[in-house]
């Protein structure tokens, strides 16, 4: 007999009228008795379980289901009707035989489901109305043997009473279960099977076959519009709301810390730098790591993503950190430079405080009023940085600055260290769109270039909430002047 969880775990009750069900053949009717969430094992952290990570009526630390409802009801509302949008797990990688590496959910499917497991598909079915669609969630079902092996996973019964889906089946199941909902529909919106990702997931998705390859797919659509579905999450993603910003909040707050406290120390290598910030950022209460950083001491921080972060740092040199931890999934991106010594040479001085004060005037930009883009920004980047090179002694003829400046200033944040990949450039930001500021001079060690500069990379980098008048900067806890850094030794 399948069980219900206590009413306490079914976390939101949404505020919309009517919902259409399907009567799956697998599932066609779920008689459910009570039974309490401490007998149960989830795959993921849940408040019943965990209440020092999520909090009493969230799905991931942060956010709420009713949240993730209005992510899908956004979804649903830019959808046609009679259509579908199709969003498939992460799948599980594997670094050699049975050994695997830290599994991270596909961006877009966690951002409406909250679900953080591999092998789960996410379907969402759009009515005949803006207010009306229903979630189709299908997830690996509960099996002892495995989860002896692998850890707990939430279950098909978990997928409707954590998860809040409409219907809910076994992933097994998907070839049987899929056709019916995709049946009949004009359009299907998907990214599944898109050069950006692995198709392994596909294969059992669609048409039931264990091949890896793309066949399932052409004939299970063969009567519908196919269309990228990439660029309606993207619109949706790139405005945060406040529980997203509150996220990225504590995830800069706390990761600028980490890195204040790690320029108060001397280090002999860029691997113990690395070890002391990935230590703070879990033991200060994030997540971990939001990417592998850089930790490029000398003539390494050149290389825009050095990652070996294995040399030994020289007391002469300054060292580039770009880290920064993540919370509930969202990311914070934070670069310093500072001195390995704890006091900057007059070279290193100059450059720094240059690249300071184009940074500085770039985030006084962040705001919608100031009418910007992110292109818009990079060019007021590359303004001040041109002046301030030739003012240092630099000849700026020619390719100088795409020498020396080879990257953008800036890029979308969030669930992704580069999110909504693909969102344009060129958009005016908006209020509550969250972006980096991260100038950075590389000078290779040339005789282009004057001789006290050469072999040096500064980046300076924050993350940035845009303000309607003012700019939120997320990473202000980290140190950042000349002064600041310097008088951590003292």
């Amino acid at each position: 007999m399948k069980t219900r969880l206590l009413p306490s775990l079914r976390t939101a009750i949404r505020p919309i009228p009517t919902f259409r069900t399907r009567p799956f053949a697998a599932q066609r009717c779920l008689r459910r008795s009570l039974t309490s969430a401490a007998d149960v094992q989830f795959g993921q952290p849940i408040h019943e379980t965990h209440p020092h990570l999520v909090e009493s009526g969230e799905i991931t630390p942060g956010i709420s289901a009713l949240e993730y409802h209005h992510r899908r009801a956004a979804l649903a509302s830019k959808l046609p009707p009679n259509s579908i949008a199709i969003l498939a797990a992460s799948e599980l990688k594997y670094r050699s035989g049975a050994v695997f590496y830290q599994f991270h959910q596909d961006p877009n499917f966690f951002y409406l489901t909250g679900f953080n497991e591999p092998e789960a598909l996410a379907v969402i079915e759009k009515g005949e109305s803006d207010v009306e669609y229903t979630f189709h969630l299908f997830v690996r079902p509960k099996d002892g043997r495995a989860e002896l092996w692998d850890g707990a996973r939430s279950g098909v019964q978990a997928a409707l009473d954590v998860f809040n889906a409409d219907e809910a089946g076994n992933i097994e199941d998907i070839a049987t279960l899929l056709p019916e909902i995709v049946n009949g529909r004009s359009e299907v919106y998907t990214d599944i099977g898109s050069r950006d990702r692995k198709p392994s997931a596909l294969a059992r998705l669609i048409a039931g076959t264990s091949s890896p390859q793309l066949d399932g797919m052409t004939k299970l659509l063969q009567n519908c519009t196919v269309r990228p579905l990439k660029q309606l999450m993207n619109g949706l993603r790139s405005t945060k709301s406040a529980a997203e910003i509150a996220c990225m909040r504590r995830a800069g707050h706390i990761s600028g810390a980490v890195i204040t406290e790690a320029m108060r120390k001397s280090y002999t290598s860029e691997r113990q730098l690395w070890n002391d910030l990935s230590y703070g950022f879990r033991t200060q209460g994030l997540d971990g790591e939001a990417y592998v950083p850089v930790i490029g001491g000398g003539s390494n921080a050149l290389s825009i993503h050095y990652v070996r972060n294995d040399a030994e740092l020289a007391q002469s040199d300054c060292v580039l950190v770009d880290a920064g931890g993540a919370y509930g999934g969202y990311i914070t991106d934070i670069t310093r430079t500072w001195p390995v010594s704890g006091k900057f040479n007059a070279a290193q001085r100059d450059l720094y405080a240059m690249i300071l004060r184009v940074q500085t005037s770039c985030l006084s930009l962040c705001r919608e009023d100031a009418d910007m883009s992110l292109d818009k920004l990079h060019r007021v980047a590359e303004n001040g940085l041109r002046s301030g090179l030739k003012d240092l002694g630099f000849d700026m003829s020619g390719d100088a600055l795409d020498v020396l400046f080879p990257h953008h200033v800036g890029h979308f944040i969030g669930l992704d260290v580069h999110d909504a990949p693909g969102y344009p450039r060129t958009g005016r930001l908006r209020e509550n769109q969250c972006i980096t500021i991260e100038p950075g001079i590389y000078v290779p060690d040339v005789e282009r270039w004057p001789e006290h500069f050469r072999g040096l990379g500064i980046r300076i980098e924050d993350s940035v909430c845009i303000g309607a008048e003012r700019p939120e900067i997320l990473t202000k806890t980290a140190a950042k002047s000349v002064e600041e850094i310097e008088s951590l030794r003292e």
